[in-house]
Parts: structure tokens; C-alpha cells; sequence
């Protein structure tokens, strides 16, 4: 530490430090009592200076129970404090500093078997964890929690009493940590990939179904975009279509799921769009924060199940979200907004309920009957105060089509009358490349070329805005805001998704705009090369979350597991298998290949953790489809039948004129079709 320093933090009161911060989450706790730094070397240093343990906390800004804990405690003068007095406190947006919350989540799991959000952690001088929890109440409320500033007395007085314990917990945390952190290197693989493998997932998947309320598991439930992903792309299998058995498995698993959402409490029935989880078993009540990955990650679920059967309910959930976001979540810059709160006025879910007189008002005494008895908004109501958080259950689609002007009418009173949630308007490079692939697919396949023309829009931004262009390659940064500009050196997951954020609009883009496919293409290329550059580990399989020479507390990680959005890897195997299939580079099939047996063991034992990697080698196995066109070729009939199929992964080319002697030439996977101007023969084997 540099005297200058030191000599300040001796002569000098620290203040709350995070008023100078972007982000909103941080914001929200800039007036705190609590002298909150944010995460840095300003933070470490005044740990070692005083040597005061650290107390780092983490969250984000659409977090209810985060709001709670910090009204309680985070607010409270006297338990304020004894936070200043006995540590240094640092607060952390999980959505700006991924890789900080990953290493301490992982280490508040070792200890308490189970993690979440708010995540406080406390550390030796140095960042490295040696106790931690999530919530914690400000007394004593009889349901087994430490009260806050019971515990940190505890840890006060342990710290001081016994401090090389805490140093050894600390050590053998940080040792188990690097140990899972090598053993994910390889997967703890114990054998090579057997192609095998994706049936025994899918079938290990489906037997985890609730086949009366959808979804996996009991409550809370989360919906399952990527493993209902991962069994559609493997139906299309020769494996599966053989097997009927597992066929209309995963057909019942699907669609059983994906009407249950569509019907449920956790999408917005007036206003469109998903909250973030369901707290019981029949998807009704949500914590009511919406977030733009699990929506991106939503559409894509609903666009390509409804490509199976072409139900007008699924088309119905893809158009009203995308009409949420449109209204609620666009940045003029061009890219797209973090997340919606759950609490309005300092309520959960206040701006989402309502009772039958509200809706009378609104409707009238007609309409609005029909409307209760559609969505059940009854006296007594499903949520707290006798409010009710409205859910679909009419089965006829006809009734819900019907009602649609009544939606709109109950839309705009809740916009005109309703105090909104709060908004936090980070821009996540991550999260907007989700979307990205999410609308440029749906706008195709649903013919809504403006959907496209959006997804285009926010890739522009981010190849303007967050993407450098320097002569060793591309730098991606991980978050913008407005005013401000981009932030934050970007992760594994930020160049593996904007990577096939690109590709996804090189597949499609020809549609609108002939031959600026190979332009997306490049782009993403460049993407996966810098990302093969800054992340890969030269002697295990796979790629680090962090780049080569950045600091992360404990140890640098390498991240396999999807959680609520697609592990780093997991979305750079779908890169890596779209630009080979693309380019015909043996090198992205090689580094696709190398990485397959770290998925051996996780496809066998845990295989929802790992579906969004396991679609990607399913869709590879399979073929990925390569369509090339004349410029005299019917693009509108193209759409149109490849429309009428199930989804596979598909890339449209358009090449010159003289490149091809008929309009359509079909490749999926290294065989191509003889070219063939007939469309129905080249579609007849898509």
C-alpha cells in the first residue's frame, strides 16, 4: 500500500464511496450509512491497512430480497455502525462484476450447501472467503436466521480470538475452490464422448418432468429454456426418431411446459413478457423482476416449439414480449435495457395485481366479467391484500383472442394510473447478444422482418459501442451506459455470445439484405478468435472466464454449469460449431472437438446443468444446414418452407449468380445436395 494512502486512511473518515458509480444497483446504495467501496484495490488496500476483515456483499438491482435486506439492515443507523466500525464493506453488482460473484457464490455454497442473492461474504484482508450466507433478518424472527448484527459480532470476536482458524477455512475454501476449478477442466470426465450420451441426457431431462404443472422440480421453478431447447434439437435426431418412445417424451415435456408458462402467473398477461421465477410448483405467483436474458432465452423457446405445431397461443407469448420489449425495454442508442424490479411504491409485485373492482372499472361490468373468469382475478384474490396476479385459464385460444382489446385497455390503465417498477438501464453485452439471436431467429420464422431489422439495430450498437477494434484483435467490454460509454473488460460468456449473436444474423440476414451475410460472419469470426486468444487454457480443454492476466479473487475459473443464463463455454461450442460448418476451418472444428469429453460425465450426471452446450453438440451431431441461393432465387418461398419445419440450425447464403447453375444447393454438415431449382426436392431432406 502507498504511504499516500495510508496517511489518508488514517487522517481521514471513508465515506460511502459508490456515489460515483454507474451502476444502478450500486446507486441504490449510495446513501446508505454503510461506508461502501466498491469492488477494487482502493477496497483491498484499506482491508490491509486496518486490518479489517472484509464484508463483501453482493446483488442486483431487480433483487427483491436484496431491497430487503438493505432497507433492514444496509439502512438502519446502528447496525450501519457496526459494519464501519469492524469492517471493510464492499457491495458488488453480480450483472457488472460476473466473475467476482462467481468465485464467492461458489464459496458461500461450499459452506452453507445452497446460495442466492443478497450474497454476503466475509473475507480475510486479502478477498479470500472464510464464511458467508444470503439473506440475513435484522433480529430475531424464530425461523432459524442469524440475526445480522449478531453475526457480525460473532465474527468480530472470532476474527479476533481465532484468526488462524478463519485463515485455514480460508485456505482449504480457496483450495477446494482451485481443485473443482481443475476438475472442471475436464469435466471430471472419466471416458471419451460417446455420441450415446445425448439420448441418455435427454431421457435423464425428461424423467425429472412435472408432467401435471411443468417444469422440473418443486418450487421455486425456473423456467427451463435451455434443456427445452437442447430436447428439440435432439427430436430431430435419427436416435430419437427411432426411439417413438422418447420422441413423444420429449414432445409431451415441451409443449406440457411451455403451455404451462403461457398460462401461468410468471408471464405478464397484460403486458407481455416473463418475470424471473415462479415461488410454487404451478407457475403462479413470480417474484415479479423481469429480466431481458430470460426473456431472450423464452423467445427462442416459444419460436421454436411453435414451429413443432404452429400453435397461435405460442405465436401470441413471442409477439406480446417482443412488444414488451419494444415498449419498455429500448435504448435509443440501439441496444436493450437490463432488467424491470419487482417492487413498485415498496411492494412486490403492486404494479402487476389487481382485484375485480379495478377491472370493472376499467371494462365495465361485461367485459370485465369475462375477463375475471379468464383469468381467475377473484374476491379473494391469489396474492397478498386479496389482489390477485393474473393467470390464463380458459383453454380455448378463440377466448384469449378475443379478449385481446380488453388486455390492451387494462394495459393502458396500469401505464397511465401505476407507479412503474424500477428500471435499471445497464446495457449487458451478454444479455443484449441473447436477445440478438433470440429476434433475428423469430423475425424470420414468424415473417416479421422488423424483428429482425431490431436484432440487426443492437448488433450494430455493440459492434459501434462496446467492441474495439485494435490490431492484435477485438476487445469486447462487458457493459454500457448511457452517458458513460462501455465498461468492464469483457467475459468468456460476452464474446461466445456476441459471437453467435452474429452468426444467428448471418443465417437469416440474406432474407432482407442479400450478401451482408458474410459480413456477420466475419465479424463473429473475429469474436471467437479473440475469445480463443484472451481465454483459452493451453493444456486442460476449454476456455477461463477471465482473460489471461486479469486479477479475480481466489483463482481464475473456468465456468461449465449454465445457471439462469449459458455457461461461457456452453455458448462458444455453438460459435464454434456454426463458423465451422460456415468456414470449413479445421481449427474451430479441433478446439469443438477437444472440448467434448469435459461434458462426458456432467451430459450423464447432471445433464440440465449443461444443456446449452449439449443443444450445441446435438445440432452439430445432427448437421447444421447450409443453404445456398442464386440472387434469382424466391427468398419469400424459402422462408415460407423452412417455416414449415421443425427448427434445426439453418445458415441462408446468398453467393453470385455464376456460383451456382440452379437456384438452391442444400449442405448439412461436410454433404452437400446436387443444386436443384426445385424447392420442394431441397426442402423434402432439410
Amino acid at each position: 500500500m502507498t504511504g499516500a494512502f495510508h496517511k489518508f486512511f488514517k487522517e481521514n473518515k471513508m465515506q460511502n464511496q459508490l456515489s460515483r458509480e454507474n451502476s444502478l444497483y450500486l446507486q441504490q446504495h449510495a446513501t446508505n450509512p454503510v461506508e461502501w467501496y466498491p469492488w477494487g484495490e482502493a477496497a483491498l488496500e484499506a482491508a490491509e491497512a486496518s486490518g479489517k476483515p472484509l464484508l463483501v456483499s453482493i446483488g442486483y438491482s431487480a433483487c427483491h430480497w436484496c431491497h430487503v435486506m438493505a432497507h433492514e439492515c444496509f439502512e438502519d443507523n446502528y447496525i450501519a455502525g457496526l459494519m464501519n466500525k469492524h469492517f471493510i464493506c464492499v457491495k458488488v453488482d453480480r450483472e457488472e462484476r460476473p466473475d467476482v460473484d462467481q468465485v464467492y457464490m461458489e464459496a458461500v455454497q461450499m459452506i452453507q450447501q445452497q446460495g442466492g442473492w443478497p450474497l454476503n461474504v466475509f473475507c480475510l484482508p486479502d478477498g479470500r472467503p472464510f464464511f458467508g450466507g444470503t439473506y440475513f433478518p435484522p433480529e430475531d424472527r424464530g425461523n432459524g436466521l442469524i440475526p445480522w448484527p449478531q453475526l457480525l459480532m460473532r465474527i468480530v470476536d472470532y476474527y479476533k480470538r481465532s484468526k488462524g482458524e478463519l485463515i485455514e477455512n480460508a485456505d482449504s475454501i480457496q483450495k477446494n475452490i482451485m481443485a473443482n476449478t481443475q476438475a472442471a477442466a475436464t469435466g471430471g470426465a472419466s471416458s471419451e464422448w460417446e455420441p450415446q450420451v445425448l439420448v441418455a441426457a435427454a431421457h435423464g431431462i425428461c424423467g425429472n418432468h412435472d408432467d401435471r404443472y411443468g417444469g422440473f422440480g418443486d418450487a421455486p421453478k425456473f423456467p427451463p429454456s435451455m434443456a427445452l431447447n437442447f430436447l428439440r434439437a435432439l427430436r430431430r435426431s435419427a436416435a430419437v426418431e427411432s426411439a417413438g418412445a422418447l420422441a413423444d417424451r420429449i414432445d409431451e415435456v415441451t409443449h406440457t411446459t411451455l403451455r404451462a408458462l403461457a398460462h401461468g402467473g410468471i408471464y405478464d398477461q397484460i403486458g407481455g413478457g416473463f418475470a424471473r421465477y415462479s415461488v410454487d410448483a404451478h407457475w403462479l405467483i413470480p417474484h415479479f423482476e423481469k429480466m431481458l436474458y430470460d426473456n431472450a432465452l423464452l423467445i427462442e423457446a416459444f419460436t421454436r416449439a411453435w414451429l413443432d405445431n404452429q400453435s397461435p397461443l405460442y405465436a401470441a407469448v413471442v409477439e406480446e414480449t417482443v412488444g414488451w420489449l419494444d415498449r419498455e425495454m429500448s435504448a435509443k442508442e440501439g441496444g436493450f435495457y437490463a432488467a424491470l424490479d419487482a417492487d413498485s411504491e415498496g411492494e412486490e409485485g403492486k404494479y402487476y395485481v389487481w382485484t375485480p373492482e379495478e377491472v370493472d372499472a376499467v371494462l365495465g361490468p361485461s367485459l370485465a366479467r369475462e375477463v375475471r373468469t379468464a383469468y381467475n382475478i377473484t374476491n379473494k384474490g391469489n396474492f397478498e391484500n386479496a389482489t390477485t396476479n393474473p393467470a390464463l385459464v380458459e383453454a380455448d385460444f378463440a377466448v384469449r383472442e378475443k379478449l385481446k382489446t380488453a388486455r390492451s385497455q387494462l394495459l393502458a390503465h396500469r401505464e397511465a394510473e401505476r407507479v412503474p417498477p424500477g428500471k435499471d438501464t445497464k446495457i449487458s453485452t451478454f444479455w443484449n447478444a441473447l436477445m440478438i439471436r433470440a429476434l433475428a431467429d423469430a423475425g424470420f420464422y414468424f415473417d416479421r422482418p422488423e424483428w429482425l431489422e431490431r436484432a440487426v439495430k443492437a448488433a450494430e450498437f455493440l459492434w459501434k459501442e462496446v467492441i474495439e477494434e485494435t490490431g492484435g484483435g477485438l476487445n469486447l467490454h462487458a457493459v454500457y451506459y448511457e452517458g458513460k460509454g462501455a465498461q468492464v473488460d469483457g467475459f468468456l460468456h460476452d464474446y461466445g455470445t456476441v459471437a453467435d449473436a452474429f452468426l444467428v444474423i448471418a443465417s437469416k440476414i440474406d432474407w432482407l439484405q442479400p450478401g451482408q451475410s458474410r459480413l456477420w460472419q466475419e465479424r463473429a469470426r473475429q469474436c471467437v478468435d479473440a475469445a480463443l486468444d484472451k481465454f483459452r487454457d493451453p493444456h486442460m480443454a476449454g476456455c477461463f472466464f477471465t482473460a489471461e492476466g486479469v486479477e479475480t479473487p481466489v483463482t481464475r475459473r473456468k465456468e461449465w454449469f449454465d445457471n439462469a443464463t449459458p455457461a461461457g463455454n456452453s455458448v462458444l461450442m455453438h460459435a464454434l460449431s456454426g463458423l465451422y460448418a460456415l468456414t470449413g476451418d479445421g481449427k474451430y472444428a479441433g478446439e469443438f472437438q477437444s472440448t467434448l469429453p469435459a461434458y462426458a460425465d456432467y451430459a450423464a450426471k447432471v445433464a440440465a446443468g449443461v444443456a446449452h452446450a449439449l443443444e450445441a453438440v446435438a445440432s452439430d451431431a445432427i448437421g447444421v444446414a447450409v443453404i445456398k441461393v442464386r440472387p434469382s432465387a424466391d427468398l419469400t418461398a424459402l422462408r415460407r418452407a423452412i417455416a414449415g419445419k421443425p427448427w434445426r440450425r439453418c445458415f441462408i447464403r446468398q453467393v453470385a449468380e455464376g456460383d451456382l447453375p440452379a437456384d438452391y444447393q442444400l449442405c448439412v454438415g461436410t454433404q452437400c445436395q446436387p443444386p436443384t431449382n426445385d424447392l420442394d426436392e431441397m426442402t423434402e431432406s432439410f
